[in-house]
């Protein structure tokens, strides 16, 4: 593709806290990273579409009015995010009339990091200047989710495809799924002398694999049984004690208590607090991941426990679990250590070893100069 061809980005995200609860309609909290996905796009007007990835072997061709038919398992599962978006942008009326799309992502795959929505939603940017200006933001939160949702076979609620879209640089974002409501929350680790360090535990999550969806419909279940449209309905954790099933009961108290702890924690920062005041809330919550939500793994326990003993304030597995990534809240002149702790312990379980990435809070997509 030609070097002056018109490029965008989009970042792949990090949960600080609010896991599981976007498909509860409840709040969330997140930071786009400096990790992300770069979408070449230029226009062609034969119909085609041409799909290729540095990180994919070989290119995907096919056609706009292909993507309307059956078949989509005879394409490579990859490019279904990216095919998702064009199908999508085509169903609501937005006519494409062929495209080139070459991308290139910096975002760990299957790092709980959200590769994938900044593999959407770098390409809805890109389709939405090219071909239909008019489309909002919140329409590309949407067209993103449908693509990873109806063509990706990924269950996800809105978290991912909004941080992606709509975080700022130096902010957390915080969001009402239900409302859609957004508010920028300052989150500046430098001026308190902190670090927010990543650690990919190199086992990667697949919620392709029925585990996620069996989360959503527990969840549901048990707002139908507690009488409400969603976990987000229910007040208090006590509540949870009225369901039957132990089951049910579990998941619906992480989902509210979870949904308290995203509230008290951008409560806090919004009022300029240390960051270190919310640090117990992180490992909290790891810990109702764990233990009531049954979405943790023992390489993701070994990297909290191994974070904590080595001084930081806080850890928690960040994404939607099953492997994937931990966070850590770390002092900046602790971060050798708490890096140097995981390592050992990971070689002490025979795990293999883990990468880790400082990050800062970063600029939503947007077009490349």
């Amino acid at each position: 593709m030609e070097s002056t061809a018109p490029r965008w980005w989009a970042p792949g995200r990090v949960n600080l806290i609010g896991e599981h609860t976007d498909y509860n309609d409840g709040y969330v909290l997140p930071m786009a990273l400096p990790l992300g996905v770069t979408c070449t796009a230029l226009a062609r007007p034969d119909g085609v579409v041409r799909l290729r990835s540095r990180q994919r072997p070989g290119a995907v061709d096919t056609t706009t009015a292909a993507l309307g038919a059956a078949g989509w398992s005879d394409l490579p599962a990859w490019s279904h995010y990216p095919l998702g978006v064009v199908r999508e942008f085509e169903r609501r009326g937005h006519e494409v009339p062929g495209i080139d799309l070459d991308l290139d992502g910096t975002v760990p795959i299957g790092a709980g990091l959200s590769s994938s929505a900044a593999l959407s939603c770098s390409v809805a940017l890109a389709l939405r200047d090219l071909f239909a200006p008019a489309v909002t933001v919140s329409e590309l939160v949407d067209i993103a989710r449908t693509a990873e949702n109806v063509y990706a076979g990924v269950p996800t609620g809105i978290l991912d495809q909004s941080a992606s879209l709509l975080c700022t640089p130096g902010h957390l974002l915080f969001l009402d799924t239900r409302t859609g409501a957004t508010e920028q929350i300052p989150f500046d680790l430098n001026a308190f002398g902190l670090s927010m360090l990543i650690i990919d535990t190199g086992t990667p999550h697949r919620l392709v694999d029925g585990e996620y969806a069996a989360r959503r419909a527990e969840c549901a279940a048990a707002a139908a049984q507690l009488g409400v449209r969603t976990l987000r309905d229910v007040p208090f954790a006590a509540e949870a004690d009225h369901l039957p099933d132990p089951v049910l009961r579990r998941r619906a108290r992480h989902v509210i208590t979870e949904n308290a702890r995203v509230l008290r924690i951008a409560e806090q920062l919004r009022t300029g607090a240390d960051p270190r005041r919310i640090a117990p809330l992180l490992t909290e919550g790891h810990t109702s991941l764990r233990d009531n939500f049954e979405v943790s793994a023992p390489p993701l326990d070994t990297a909290v426990t191994a974070a904590l003993s080595a001084g930081a304030h806080g850890a928690r597995l960040t994404g939607a679990g099953f492997g994937g990534s931990i966070l850590a809240l770390v002092d900046q002149d602790r971060v050798p250590e708490v890096r140097t702790s995981v390592r050992e312990a990971f070689s002490a379980n025979g795990f293999n070893p883990p990468r880790d990435y400082t990050v800062t809070p970063s600029a939503g997509a947007h077009r490349l100069p």
